[in-house]
């Protein structure tokens, strides 16, 4: 039994809060099926097996407390989790283009790293503490982005409940592309702005010129 079907028998058998405890594990990090394991709680509600409502609110819960978590990590785990943290995303200069990118999209970057963005959510959390990133602003765009998360995955596996695997890899197929697409747009936007920049050696040239043209 691979370790995706444990979690999944063990959702079916436990109920609610295996589903609470892993989207809080989830959410701070630890690599877990969260969306697989929200398609396959919306499919149950739809079998009768859990309730909807309790389902959407413990979920709902479990993946902002999750968050916060990470969240006071990155604020108050030092040089540490830092370094740590550089190590994940590829070096301490990646780290600062995330921190860039979080300082300009503030609440929009983690919005949308709730529910479109889904892989980057515990990378936005620790570096959202990181940076010092207001507390109370993070957590109302984190409440309606894990809202909005949870109420979507848990109503697709409700509507779709005898194909949960095929929404699963299909929706997952789709953040990866939108991750891709990112990506692909920001190095583009880089790469001109590159191009499109003088050289300092180029400009201290023309300068140079134009004082000596203007000199009798």
């Amino acid at each position: 039994m691979s370790y995706n079907d444990y979690l999944l028998s063990t959702l079916g058998l436990y109920g609610l809060p295996v589903l609470f405890g892993i989207l809080v594990v989830g959410c701070m990090g630890v690599p877990m099926p969260s969306s697989l394991l929200l398609l396959v709680a919306g499919s149950l509600t739809e079998q009768g097996d859990m309730s909807l409502w309790p389902t959407l609110g413990l979920a709902a819960a479990g993946a902002i407390i999750g968050d916060n978590i990470g969240y006071s990590i990155g604020r108050w785990g030092g040089g540490r989790v830092r370094g740590r943290l550089a190590r994940i995303v590829g070096g301490e200069e990646k780290l600062k283009k995330g921190e860039n990118w979080l300082r300009r999209w503030e609440g929009a970057g983690v919005f949308f790293s709730r529910w479109l963005l889904t892989p980057l959510g515990p990378i936005v959390n620790l570096t959202s503490g990181l940076t010092n990133y207001s507390w109370p602003r993070f957590f109302f765009y984190d409440v309606i982005g894990e809202v909005l998360w949870v109420t979507l995955y848990v109503m697709l596996g409700r509507f779709f409940s005898d194909r949960v695997q095929e929404m699963s890899e299909l929706l997952g197929d789709f953040v990866w592309m939108i991750i891709g697409l990112i990506f692909a747009v920001a190095l583009g936007l880089s790469l001109l702005k590159y191009f499109r920049a003088p050289s300092k050696a180029g400009s201290k040239k023309e300068a140079s010129n134009t004082l000596t043209s203007e000199t009798p």
